[in-house]
């Protein structure tokens, strides 16, 4: 397991991420579970998985283990919470978040943003918004996109079980979603990352759960809440809230397509 070597800074953003150097020579963005957020890291964790095996762009993450001494000799870090393990997502450096680009002529992974955008509705995630992507250059008026930041998957960043059993079916209020959909070409590229939600074998989210650190605060029967949960909504709602997305985003943006 890789051992934090160097503190930097605190990362902007409510969740209190904070960027740090290990051992393995790269920079991480570390969260610490923290009193009023208490399942950041568990939303973190499961959309990070659920995303890399969509192949969706979201940096490489790992769970990993700070020692309290470390921890202790950073002020920023000493009144977090002593949990044994936390969240760490690869930083992504010379890039800019969506707010600092006031024009994007072009997303080179292009293919990747029908499934952020049924991502993003599976999950029931509130916070897509512009400070939640960042974008690289890639080419001369071209960025690569990067998703970041889900720790208000499930509508919150702190829900109990019951939570997960009322998410909202609406669709979602995000300017980032309808900029993604600018550069969607075609329908059926909704369709088609819809399928592949729906075949993501059911042992796999259970297995994703399962791995959650039991000092992140969630409870066996929340963990079951959570796998009925994805399955529910990809079965019985994602399809619906895809075409209303469509329906009132994505078509009014393409109305005058040729």
């Amino acid at each position: 397991m890789i051992k934090p070597i160097a503190y930097k800074k605190i990362l902007t953003g409510k969740s209190n991420a904070h960027l740090i150097t290990f051992d393995d020579g790269c920079d991480y963005a570390v969260k610490y579970s923290q009193k009023g957020f208490e399942k950041t890291l568990a939303n973190e964790w499961i959309s990070y998985c659920l995303g890399r095996y969509l192949n969706l762009p979201i940096p490489f993450a790992k769970i990993v283990e700070i020692p309290q001494e470390f921890s202790l000799g950073i002020p920023e870090l000493s009144h977090m919470a002593d949990t044994k393990s936390q969240f760490a997502s690869l930083y992504v450096p010379d890039c800019f978040d969506g707010h600092q680009v006031t024009d994007v002529p072009s997303i080179s992974n292009r293919e990747n943003l029908a499934g952020i955008i049924l991502f993003d509705y599976w999950m029931c995630n509130r916070d897509r918004t512009r400070k939640n992507i960042i974008l690289c250059d890639d080419a001369q008026n071209s960025y690569h996109l990067w998703i970041i930041d889900h720790a208000e998957v499930f509508a919150s960043y702190n829900w109990g079980q019951e939570d997960l059993e009322s998410l909202p079916i609406t669709i979602l209020k995000s300017a980032t979603h309808q900029i993604m959909a600018y550069f969607i070409e075609k329908e059926q590229d909704f369709y088609e990352q819809l399928e592949i939600i729906q075949e993501i074998p059911i042992h796999l989210i259970e297995e994703i759960v399962a791995v959650i650190p039991d000092d992140w605060q969630v409870t066996s029967e929340e963990r079951k809440a959570i796998v009925t949960t994805l399955v529910t909504r990809r079965k019985r709602i994602l399809k619906k809230l895809m075409e209303r997305f469509i329906k009132r985003v994505y078509q009014p943006i393409h109305a005058n397509d040729e």
